[in-house]
């Protein structure tokens, strides 16, 4: 009678204390030489017997029935099978006598024996690998409760196997962080953060550049702002967040901005993409025409009377635009003196706002578990239940952050004056510029989408402050300081 021999071990966890290959294959070995057993042929495989299809098993137990070999050597039963069809399989041929002879390391089956022991081993084997199922989901479900995150830890983060938790990376993270800051400008695209990635190390396991679409799932991963994804839910973290909030919506903004780019025919000009048609609307674009280049309406939603537009006029009227809206020397030094000692003598009292944020805090959290309560109770489908409790993590996250903002810098409205005087006492600089992207950036940083070209004029609407520091200039002199620290009604 000739055997098979049959090995096989898994990377699942009900196969830990299980022999190595090797060593099933030498115990075996060694078995069937002290029985006095021909070997036809040894099968070997590397997969969970949890579920039915297994190549190498399917293939043996094909050439079994084809009469190839008459019995099969194996460690224990639970090598052959861990679910009711393989191992009803080889209870069939074992009872059909196609099968004459299993040996294990501590016993033998025969058709003549009692089937119920096998059923019971077999059985034994399917509950075991179906309890361990149940555990781990419930151990990982208990994971996620506390605010652990039951999976491998996003570039950025480590998983510290000693305490079984998931830590920042150092080096990486910092890496991450300026990505998330370099997209959030607005002028890179995915394969230039893939780039900068690669340029400082972070890189694929292959040692290659990030593919588009994983740096997108990196840009989108609330993981980084201490959230995580896990069941179709948003969870909040015990980790520590890379980036705030802040900047990770400000990069959802670009990202869903720059969804569907629209494909260039030819190089585009410095200023395309900046000014709208004043009379339909439609955005302003460029030719080239007998070595000049002119701007015009895109005319997309039908006739319209705008003309033609050369680029020297237009350069010229930006630049005159510009330097309406440029904060003087003397008055940024006064406003930066402002600043300073408003930092240094700031006393205010953030309690009252820090408690109604507390407060708004807590509603949330009321309201997340009314909201699990109902889907419990199943009065609500599944689909909203995600939905509602993404909107609610996030609006805590960012009350979150907004509370430990006042907490720790009652002054912090004056950062972004600082910047803004800044930004607004280079606006001159940038008029006598001949760089026209760089014009560009400035005029998108002050009017956004309002800048409309109606006969051959470039015409503005600016937001506050910059139309107050416009009206300002147009009503004191550069070298006047005094309104600035006494405001005169007609500034606004």
């Amino acid at each position: 009678m000739r055997y098979f021999l049959y090995a096989r071990k898994s990377t699942d966890v009900e196969d830990k204390q299980v022999l190595s290959i090797e060593a099933q294959l030498a115990e075996l070995r060694s078995l069937a030489k002290h029985e006095g057993l021909e070997i036809a042929e040894e099968f070997v495989e590397k997969r969970s017997a949890k579920q039915p299809g297994r190549p190498v098993f399917n293939e043996m137990m094909v050439r079994i029935q084809k009469g190839d070999a008459q019995g099969i050597v194996c460690w224990k039963l639970d090598r052959l099978a861990r679910n009711p069809v393989d191992g009803g399989q080889v209870q069939w041929l074992l009872q059909e006598n196609i099968i004459r002879h299993i040996l294990t390391h501590d016993r033998s089956h025969y058709p003549t024996d009692n089937v119920l022991m096998m059923s019971v081993e077999f059985g034994m084997a399917n509950q075991f690998i179906r309890d361990l199922s149940s555990n781990v989901k419930r151990g990982l479900r208990a994971k996620v409760k506390n605010g652990e995150f039951p999976s491998t830890a996003p570039v950025g983060y480590l998983n510290d196997v000693r305490v079984k938790t998931i830590v920042i990376d150092r080096k990486k993270s910092k890496i991450i962080r300026a990505a998330f800051e370099l997209y959030a400008k607005g002028n890179s695209r995915l394969e230039d953060v893939s780039n900068f990635l690669f340029d400082n190390g972070v890189r694929s396991f292959g040692g290659l550049h990030f593919h588009k679409d994983r740096v997108k799932f990196i840009l989108t991963n609330p993981f980084y702002v201490g959230l995580f994804k896990y069941g179709g839910e948003i969870h909040e973290g015990r980790h520590t967040p890379i980036i705030e909030k802040r900047l990770f919506d400000k990069v959802q903004k670009v990202i869903v901005e720059r969804g569907h780019p629209q494909k260039a025919v030819v190089e585009p000009k410095a200023l395309c993409g900046l000014l709208h048609c004043a009379e339909c609307g439609c955005m302003i674009t460029a030719e080239v025409q007998k070595g000049h280049t002119y701007y015009r309406c895109t005319k997309k939603k039908g006739v319209c009377s705008q003309p033609y537009t050369r680029e020297e006029v237009l350069v010229e009227q930006i630049d005159d635009v510009l330097a309406s809206y440029a904060m003087p020397s003397v008055w940024q030094k006064e406003f930066e003196k402002l600043i300073t000692e408003d930092e240094l003598t700031s006393s205010h009292d953030t309690s009252a706002s820090v408690q109604e944020l507390r407060e708004r805090m807590h509603e949330i959290s009321r309201k997340l578990d009314r909201l699990t309560d109902l889907y419990i109770a199943q009065d609500i489908e599944r689909a909203d239940y995600l939905s509602r409790r993404r909107t609610l993590v996030l609006e805590k996250k960012s009350v979150e952050e907004h509370m430990a903002l006042l907490e720790r810098n009652a002054g912090y409205w004056l950062e972004p004056m600082r910047a803004w005087v800044k930004d607004a006492s280079l606006l001159d600089e940038a008029a006598k510029s001949k760089d026209l992207p760089s014009k560009k950036s400035s005029l998108r940083k002050i009017f956004g989408s309002n800048l409309h070209l109606e006969k051959r004029i470039a015409q503005e609407t600016a937001p506050f402050p910059y139309a107050a520091l416009r009206a300002a200039r147009q009503k004191y002199s550069p070298n006047e300081t005094s309104f600035i620290r006494a405001p005169r009604p007609g500034l606004e």
